[in-house]
């Protein structure tokens, strides 16, 4: 769960063991391999970064389009898309690719986001070929066995309803859909039941033959591995995967037009809220005062604004948290927390003020300085594995953010100025017309439906 008590230790927990390194170690610092990059005859993108320090290589394949590519009620289609390539090739079924996975200790994976598909590999060098050769017949050869698509339709169902059991699910859920309406954004990455029951095992082969093209993908590969050694050993297999045109969808884009307010009425003691606007696209040159900003606000833990006046001085919640998720098109900006039913609105209320205090009134030095420490500081911890660098140098590549982004990001970091976040905060946030989510008992809460 989310917003569990236990989660949210283990993120405190996080923190305090970031600040103690970031304390002792703070001059550490990280390069990037050696990266080279290619373009393939067919359009497959292809980065390889050489790193010989472990016997392993990871694989990070995005394709260009996740749940937004869903047509409307086949929502959740693309999900089941990447689900289905786990189960079973023109070559092996699904027992046997587990089980040859498990003979050379590799891990097959597969994922659907709003944005895009992703496939991922992880296996040691000496099995680079084999594991491999599972990894695109996954990708290219899936077969898609109608009993397998119906046991994976029932395990969505399963997860569909544990959502609404969760309160703060629930509440992201739905936050999500009323904010974004009905762009291709509302929808939950799984779909819903009524859609998920519309689905049928030639709608997730026609999403595979249409989207899944190595056109519209990006390929990382990460590890005891160089470019020449892919050329030599995975190169023509790689060229084997067929491009093809893709009809564009076009994406309207929104605006935060008014102030919605939704109430879903739980008996429980504890308020589940979700406060926010729409916000910038990933690529956006506001992105790295952006993040100081949120920072200071409610995404720094201890040290933000808002668990400081939220918990700290008022103990209204355990905690309380705010962020931006950027997308390829329009993102959101949420708050979220749970409280007592009896003191929401309150609680709301010192939300909006900080929204509010943050884009009149210039931070102090302190603040900056500590969110500039933070952000710089952290930024190596999330490339210290095969994995964290293989995501990272494809979302840098899915989001054209430069090659010389990680070169560049802490002297882009050390340039923002006070004057910058309160721009970003006028620019960004929107206390006046806002979109709040709200799970917790009607009556106690004191909202109207």
């Amino acid at each position: 769960m989310k917003n569990s008590k236990l989660q949210n230790l283990h993120l405190y927990l996080s923190l305090i063991s970031l600040i103690f390194f970031l304390h002792f170690f703070p001059s550490f610092a990280f390069s990037l391999p050696l990266t080279e990059r290619v373009t393939l005859q067919n359009g497959l993108r292809l980065i390889v970064a050489e790193d010989r320090s472990l016997p392993f290589v990871t694989f990070q394949l995005i394709i260009d389009g996740g749940s937004r590519l869903d047509p409307p009620d086949r929502e959740g289609l693309s999900n089941m898309t990447a689900k289905g390539l786990l189960h079973g090739t023109t070559r092996h079924t699904a027992q046997q690719m587990s089980a040859m996975l498990d003979f050379i200790g590799a891990y097959l994976s597969t994922n659907s986001s709003k944005d895009y598909t992703s496939v991922g590999l992880k296996v040691l060098k000496k099995d680079l070929v084999q594991g491999f050769n599972l990894f695109i017949d996954a990708l290219t050869q899936p077969l898609f066995p109608e009993d397998e698509f119906r046991r994976e339709i029932q395990r969505t169902f399963g997860a569909i309803k544990s959502i609404e059991e969760d309160p703060g699910e629930l509440s992201e859920r739905e936050f999500s859909k009323t904010l974004f309406a009905k762009s291709p954004y509302a929808h939950p990455v799984t779909g819903t039941e009524q859609s998920l029951a519309r689905l049928t095992r030639n709608d997730v082969a026609s999403f595979h033959n249409t989207y899944i093209r190595p056109n519209r993908a990006i390929l990382v590969i990460v590890g005891d591995v160089s470019l020449n050694e892919i050329k030599k050993d995975l190169i023509d297999r790689l060229e084997t995967w067929s491009a093809r045109d893709v009809p564009e969808v076009s994406y309207e884009q929104l605006s935060n037009s008014k102030r919605q307010t939704w109430v879903i009425d739980r008996a429980i003691t504890q308020a589940n809220v979700v406060l926010g606007n729409l916000g910038p696209p990933r690529k956006n040159p506001d992105f790295f005062p952006i993040a100081i900003m949120n920072y200071i606000l409610g995404g720094g833990g201890f040290s933000s604004r808002l668990l400081t006046e939220v918990r700290a001085k008022r103990g209204f919640a355990y905690s309380v948290n705010s962020a931006f998720d950027f997308k390829k098109f329009t993102g959101s900006f949420s708050v979220n927390f749970q409280t007592k039913n009896d003191s929401a609105r309150e609680a709301i209320s010192i939300v909006l003020e900080e929204m509010k205090k943050i884009q009149t009134e210039p931070v102090t030095d302190k603040e900056l300085e500590g969110a500039r420490k933070y952000l710089t500081g952290s930024f190596p911890l999330r490339l210290d594995t095969q994995a964290k660098l293989a995501g990272f140098l494809a979302q840098v590549e899915f989001y054209d953010l430069g090659y010389d982004y990680a070169d560049t990001y802490t002297s882009r970091i050390m340039a923002v100025t006070k004057e910058d976040i309160q721009r970003v905060a006028k620019k960004y946030l929107n206390p006046d017309n806002y979109t709040l989510v709200a799970v917790g008992n009607l009556k106690e809460v004191g909202f109207k439906e």
